[in-house]
Order: C-alpha cells, then structure tokens, then sequence
C-alpha cells in the first residue's frame, strides 16, 4: 500500500513539474514574441477537416474564424510552441 502511494507521489511530482515547464515556456513566448500559436499541427489539421465536413453548423463561422487566427499567428510569429516546421507553416493558408 505504501509503494502504491509513494509511486503515485512521484508520477503527480513528475507530471506538475513537466505542465510547470510547459507554461512558462508560453508565459516566455508570449512575453517575447506577444502571441504563441493556439493550435498543434494535428489539432489545426483535424479544425480544418471538421470546417470542411461540417459546412451548415451554426459554430462553423466561429471554427473558421478560430482557424484563421491561428494560421496568422503561425505566420507572424518567430518560434512557435508546438512542433511545427517552416514547411507546414508556408503550407497553411487562410480559410
């Protein structure tokens, strides 16, 4: 019972302090740059596919509008957060 506490312990330690890094490299990117990419490239990937799949959705407009702010970002800003490269980047264009 003991070990089952002390691992459970650890892996809340080791994941609170990997989310801690996370967030302050964007607290650091948006002091730097004023603004980090609000989507990854698989999450902007599936976005598009459900604008596309989904043309008569009342949040639809709201989707596009999501989309586009980030494909702006993308292109305006100097490092991004998420694991994009510059070819994915010049790929993406506005809906």
């Amino acid at each position: 019972m003991l070990s089952m506490i002390i691992t459970l312990w650890c892996a809340s330690i080791v994941a609170l302090k990997k989310t801690l890094s996370e967030e302050d490299k964007k607290a650091e990117l948006i002091t730097q740059q004023g603004a980090i990419e609000s989507y990854s490239p698989r999450a902007l990937t599936e976005l598009r596919e459900w604008i596309e799949n989904h043309p008569n959705d009342p949040y639809r407009e709201i989707a596009v509008q999501r989309y586009n702010e980030c494909v702006e970002t993308l292109k305006e800003i100097d490092e991004p957060f998420y694991d994009w490269n510059d070819s994915q980047i010049s790929d993406l264009e506005k809906l």
